[in-house]
Protein backbone atom coordinates (compact mmCIF):
# COMPACT_ATOMS: atom_id res chain seq x y z
CA UNK A 1 0.00 0.00 0.00
CA UNK A 2 1.07 3.57 -0.64
CA UNK A 3 0.36 6.29 1.89
CA UNK A 4 -1.44 9.39 0.62
CA UNK A 5 -3.48 12.22 2.10
CA UNK A 6 -6.14 14.75 1.12
CA UNK A 7 -4.18 17.66 -0.32
CA UNK A 8 -6.80 20.03 1.11
CA UNK A 9 -5.55 19.10 4.59
CA UNK A 10 -2.87 21.74 4.08
CA UNK A 11 -3.21 25.50 3.54
CA UNK A 12 -2.21 27.04 0.24
CA UNK A 13 -3.59 28.11 -3.13
CA UNK A 14 -0.90 26.64 -5.40
CA UNK A 15 -0.07 22.98 -5.98
CA UNK A 16 3.60 23.68 -5.32
CA UNK A 17 2.92 25.07 -1.85
CA UNK A 18 0.42 22.35 -0.95
CA UNK A 19 2.31 19.33 -2.28
CA UNK A 20 5.50 20.50 -0.58
CA UNK A 21 3.63 20.18 2.73
CA UNK A 22 2.28 16.77 1.73
CA UNK A 23 5.82 15.49 1.16
CA UNK A 24 7.22 17.13 4.30
CA UNK A 25 4.52 15.43 6.40
CA UNK A 26 5.53 11.96 5.23
CA UNK A 27 3.14 11.16 2.38
CA UNK A 28 3.94 9.76 -1.06
CA UNK A 29 0.63 10.61 -2.73
CA UNK A 30 -2.28 13.03 -2.53
CA UNK A 31 -5.93 13.09 -3.38
CA UNK A 32 -5.96 16.51 -5.01
CA UNK A 33 -8.66 19.15 -4.79
CA UNK A 34 -8.88 22.08 -7.19
CA UNK A 35 -9.22 24.38 -4.17
CA UNK A 36 -5.48 23.79 -3.76
CA UNK A 37 -5.06 25.57 -7.11
CA UNK A 38 -7.11 28.55 -5.98
CA UNK A 39 -10.25 27.41 -7.80
CA UNK A 40 -13.60 26.04 -6.70
CA UNK A 41 -13.44 22.34 -5.90
CA UNK A 42 -15.66 21.77 -8.94
CA UNK A 43 -14.74 24.66 -11.25
CA UNK A 44 -16.51 25.70 -14.43
CA UNK A 45 -13.17 25.76 -16.29
CA UNK A 46 -9.59 24.58 -15.78
CA UNK A 47 -6.97 26.30 -17.92
CA UNK A 48 -4.27 24.02 -19.37
CA UNK A 49 -1.52 25.77 -17.41
CA UNK A 50 -3.44 25.20 -14.16
CA UNK A 51 -3.60 21.46 -14.84
CA UNK A 52 0.08 21.30 -15.87
CA UNK A 53 1.10 23.08 -12.67
CA UNK A 54 -0.35 20.19 -10.63
CA UNK A 55 1.70 17.64 -12.57
CA UNK A 56 4.82 19.81 -12.34
CA UNK A 57 4.47 20.12 -8.55
CA UNK A 58 3.80 16.40 -8.30
CA UNK A 59 7.12 15.65 -10.00
CA UNK A 60 9.03 18.32 -8.12
CA UNK A 61 8.00 17.03 -4.69
CA UNK A 62 7.75 13.31 -5.44
CA UNK A 63 4.07 13.22 -4.56
CA UNK A 64 1.85 11.17 -6.87
CA UNK A 65 -1.63 12.45 -7.68
CA UNK A 66 -3.67 9.43 -6.62
CA UNK A 67 -7.00 11.02 -7.50
CA UNK A 68 -8.79 14.34 -7.79
CA UNK A 69 -11.96 15.09 -5.84
CA UNK A 70 -15.02 15.48 -8.05
CA UNK A 71 -17.76 15.32 -5.44
CA UNK A 72 -21.12 16.91 -6.12
CA UNK A 73 -24.63 15.91 -5.12
CA UNK A 74 -25.60 13.24 -7.66
CA UNK A 75 -28.98 12.73 -5.97
CA UNK A 76 -29.92 16.37 -5.45
CA UNK A 77 -33.71 16.83 -5.71
CA UNK A 78 -33.28 19.59 -8.32
CA UNK A 79 -32.39 18.23 -11.79
CA UNK A 80 -30.73 21.54 -12.69
CA UNK A 81 -28.30 21.19 -9.80
CA UNK A 82 -27.44 17.66 -10.89
CA UNK A 83 -26.91 18.84 -14.46
CA UNK A 84 -24.56 21.62 -13.36
CA UNK A 85 -22.55 19.14 -11.31
CA UNK A 86 -22.29 16.81 -14.28
CA UNK A 87 -21.03 19.63 -16.51
CA UNK A 88 -18.34 20.44 -13.96
CA UNK A 89 -17.41 16.77 -13.74
CA UNK A 90 -16.71 16.84 -17.48
CA UNK A 91 -14.41 19.83 -16.98
CA UNK A 92 -12.52 17.97 -14.26
CA UNK A 93 -12.35 14.78 -16.31
CA UNK A 94 -10.92 16.70 -19.24
CA UNK A 95 -8.05 17.94 -17.07
CA UNK A 96 -7.37 14.80 -15.03
CA UNK A 97 -4.67 13.23 -17.21
CA UNK A 98 -2.82 16.54 -17.53
CA UNK A 99 -2.72 16.70 -13.72
CA UNK A 100 -1.31 13.19 -13.55
CA UNK A 101 -4.27 11.08 -12.50
CA UNK A 102 -6.97 8.88 -14.02
CA UNK A 103 -9.22 8.63 -10.95
CA UNK A 104 -11.96 11.04 -9.88
CA UNK A 105 -13.77 10.49 -6.60
CA UNK A 106 -17.54 11.02 -6.46
CA UNK A 107 -20.35 11.51 -3.96
CA UNK A 108 -23.48 9.47 -4.69
CA UNK A 109 -25.46 12.20 -2.98
CA UNK A 110 -28.43 12.82 -0.75
CA UNK A 111 -31.90 14.30 -1.06
CA UNK A 112 -30.83 17.05 1.33
CA UNK A 113 -30.81 20.18 -0.88
CA UNK A 114 -28.20 22.06 1.14
CA UNK A 115 -25.53 19.57 2.23
CA UNK A 116 -24.36 16.63 0.11
CA UNK A 117 -23.06 14.85 3.21
CA UNK A 118 -26.24 15.10 5.28
CA UNK A 119 -28.71 12.25 5.72
CA UNK A 120 -32.24 12.69 4.37
CA UNK A 121 -35.24 10.45 4.92
CA UNK A 122 -35.88 10.21 1.17
CA UNK A 123 -32.46 8.74 0.40
CA UNK A 124 -33.94 5.25 0.61
CA UNK A 125 -36.66 5.89 -1.97
CA UNK A 126 -36.74 4.37 -5.44
CA UNK A 127 -36.85 7.89 -6.89
CA UNK A 128 -33.59 8.89 -5.19
CA UNK A 129 -31.88 5.73 -6.44
CA UNK A 130 -33.18 6.29 -9.96
CA UNK A 131 -31.95 9.90 -10.08
CA UNK A 132 -28.53 8.95 -8.72
CA UNK A 133 -28.29 5.99 -11.09
CA UNK A 134 -29.18 8.13 -14.11
CA UNK A 135 -26.54 10.68 -13.11
CA UNK A 136 -24.01 7.86 -12.73
CA UNK A 137 -24.79 6.55 -16.22
CA UNK A 138 -24.01 10.02 -17.59
CA UNK A 139 -20.86 10.22 -15.48
CA UNK A 140 -19.69 6.88 -16.85
CA UNK A 141 -20.13 8.24 -20.37
CA UNK A 142 -17.86 11.14 -19.39
CA UNK A 143 -15.34 8.66 -17.98
CA UNK A 144 -15.37 6.76 -21.24
CA UNK A 145 -14.75 9.93 -23.26
CA UNK A 146 -11.79 10.94 -21.11
CA UNK A 147 -10.40 7.48 -20.24
CA UNK A 148 -10.72 7.84 -16.48
CA UNK A 149 -12.27 5.90 -13.60
CA UNK A 150 -14.87 7.08 -11.11
CA UNK A 151 -14.59 6.13 -7.45
CA UNK A 152 -17.81 5.87 -5.45
CA UNK A 153 -17.67 5.79 -1.66
CA UNK A 154 -20.30 4.17 0.56
CA UNK A 155 -21.44 6.81 3.10
CA UNK A 156 -24.12 6.39 5.74
CA UNK A 157 -25.66 9.75 4.80
CA UNK A 158 -25.73 9.12 1.04
CA UNK A 159 -27.94 7.11 -1.30
CA UNK A 160 -25.18 4.51 -1.59
CA UNK A 161 -25.08 4.13 2.17
CA UNK A 162 -23.36 0.77 2.45
CA UNK A 163 -21.03 -1.58 0.64
CA UNK A 164 -24.07 -3.72 -0.21
CA UNK A 165 -25.63 -0.81 -2.09
CA UNK A 166 -22.30 -0.05 -3.76
CA UNK A 167 -22.24 -3.65 -4.95
CA UNK A 168 -25.81 -3.27 -6.23
CA UNK A 169 -24.83 -0.20 -8.26
CA UNK A 170 -21.74 -1.91 -9.66
CA UNK A 171 -23.79 -4.93 -10.68
CA UNK A 172 -26.55 -2.81 -12.25
CA UNK A 173 -24.24 -0.62 -14.32
CA UNK A 174 -21.62 -3.23 -15.28
CA UNK A 175 -18.93 -0.66 -16.08
CA UNK A 176 -15.21 -1.10 -15.47
CA UNK A 177 -15.07 2.70 -15.20
CA UNK A 178 -16.89 2.52 -11.86
CA UNK A 179 -14.73 1.56 -8.88
CA UNK A 180 -14.87 1.89 -5.09
CA UNK A 181 -13.22 4.11 -2.52
CA UNK A 182 -13.72 2.47 0.88
CA UNK A 183 -13.61 4.23 4.23
CA UNK A 184 -14.24 1.94 7.20
CA UNK A 185 -15.27 4.88 9.39
CA UNK A 186 -18.13 5.63 6.99
CA UNK A 187 -19.68 2.21 7.55
CA UNK A 188 -20.79 2.71 11.17
CA UNK A 189 -21.24 5.42 13.79
CA UNK A 190 -21.20 3.72 17.19
CA UNK A 191 -20.85 -0.07 17.31
CA UNK A 192 -19.26 -2.55 19.73
CA UNK A 193 -15.86 -3.78 18.60
CA UNK A 194 -17.10 -7.18 17.39
CA UNK A 195 -19.91 -5.54 15.38
CA UNK A 196 -17.63 -2.98 13.71
CA UNK A 197 -15.15 -5.72 12.78
CA UNK A 198 -17.98 -7.73 11.21
CA UNK A 199 -19.30 -4.70 9.31
CA UNK A 200 -15.84 -3.88 7.92
CA UNK A 201 -15.09 -7.47 6.95
CA UNK A 202 -18.44 -7.84 5.17
CA UNK A 203 -17.97 -4.55 3.34
CA UNK A 204 -14.51 -5.45 2.08
CA UNK A 205 -15.77 -8.85 0.97
CA UNK A 206 -18.72 -7.24 -0.86
CA UNK A 207 -16.68 -4.83 -3.00
CA UNK A 208 -13.11 -6.05 -2.57
CA UNK A 209 -12.63 -6.75 -6.26
CA UNK A 210 -13.32 -3.08 -7.09
CA UNK A 211 -11.55 -1.17 -4.29
CA UNK A 212 -8.92 1.15 -5.79
CA UNK A 213 -8.43 3.49 -2.83
CA UNK A 214 -8.98 3.25 0.92
CA UNK A 215 -9.69 6.29 3.07
CA UNK A 216 -8.52 6.51 6.64
CA UNK A 217 -10.25 8.41 9.39
CA UNK A 218 -11.57 7.27 12.77
CA UNK A 219 -14.61 7.39 15.03
CA UNK A 220 -14.63 8.62 18.59
CA UNK A 221 -16.74 6.72 21.13
CA UNK A 222 -19.57 9.23 20.57
CA UNK A 223 -19.55 8.60 16.80
CA UNK A 224 -17.82 11.82 15.78
CA UNK A 225 -14.95 11.74 13.29
CA UNK A 226 -11.39 11.97 14.57
CA UNK A 227 -7.90 11.39 13.16
CA UNK A 228 -6.93 7.84 12.19
CA UNK A 229 -5.49 5.98 15.15
CA UNK A 230 -7.06 8.20 17.81
CA UNK A 231 -10.50 6.59 17.98
CA UNK A 232 -12.24 3.24 18.35
CA UNK A 233 -11.77 1.84 14.83
CA UNK A 234 -9.70 -1.37 14.78
CA UNK A 235 -7.09 -0.32 12.22
CA UNK A 236 -5.07 -3.56 12.21
CA UNK A 237 -8.31 -5.38 11.37
CA UNK A 238 -9.20 -2.88 8.63
CA UNK A 239 -5.76 -3.17 7.02
CA UNK A 240 -5.83 -6.97 7.32
CA UNK A 241 -9.22 -7.12 5.58
CA UNK A 242 -7.91 -4.97 2.72
CA UNK A 243 -4.81 -7.12 2.37
CA UNK A 244 -6.92 -10.29 2.36
CA UNK A 245 -8.64 -9.20 -0.87
CA UNK A 246 -5.36 -8.18 -2.49
CA UNK A 247 -5.72 -4.43 -2.09
CA UNK A 248 -2.41 -2.69 -2.81
CA UNK A 249 -3.57 0.84 -3.62
CA UNK A 250 -3.45 4.19 -1.86
CA UNK A 251 -4.39 4.55 1.80
CA UNK A 252 -5.52 8.16 2.17
CA UNK A 253 -6.32 9.78 5.54
CA UNK A 254 -8.51 12.85 5.83
CA UNK A 255 -10.66 14.74 8.35
CA UNK A 256 -7.48 15.82 10.14
CA UNK A 257 -5.71 19.10 10.77
CA UNK A 258 -2.40 19.88 9.10
CA UNK A 259 -0.50 19.58 12.38
CA UNK A 260 -1.93 16.08 12.91
CA UNK A 261 -0.73 14.84 9.52
CA UNK A 262 2.83 13.74 10.48
CA UNK A 263 1.56 11.71 13.43
CA UNK A 264 -1.10 10.02 11.31
CA UNK A 265 1.56 9.23 8.71
CA UNK A 266 3.72 7.55 11.36
CA UNK A 267 0.76 5.55 12.68
CA UNK A 268 -0.39 4.30 9.28
CA UNK A 269 3.13 3.69 7.99
CA UNK A 270 3.74 1.41 10.94
CA UNK A 271 0.67 -0.63 10.05
CA UNK A 272 1.40 -1.02 6.35
CA UNK A 273 5.19 -1.42 6.54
Amino acid sequence: MRLGIFAKTFPGKTPDAVLAQVAASGYAAAQYNMACSGLASMPDAIAPDIARAVADASRAHGVAIAAVSGTYNMAHPDPAVRAKGLARLEVLAGAAHAMGTSLITLCTGTRDPDDQWRLHKDNVTAEAWADMRAAMVQAIAIAERHDIRLGIEPELSNVVSSATKARQLLDELQSERLVVVLDAANLFETEPLDAQRRIIAQAVDAVGDRIVMAHAKDRAADGSFVAAGTGVLDYPHYIACLRAVGFDGDLVPHSIEADEAPGVARFLSGLIA
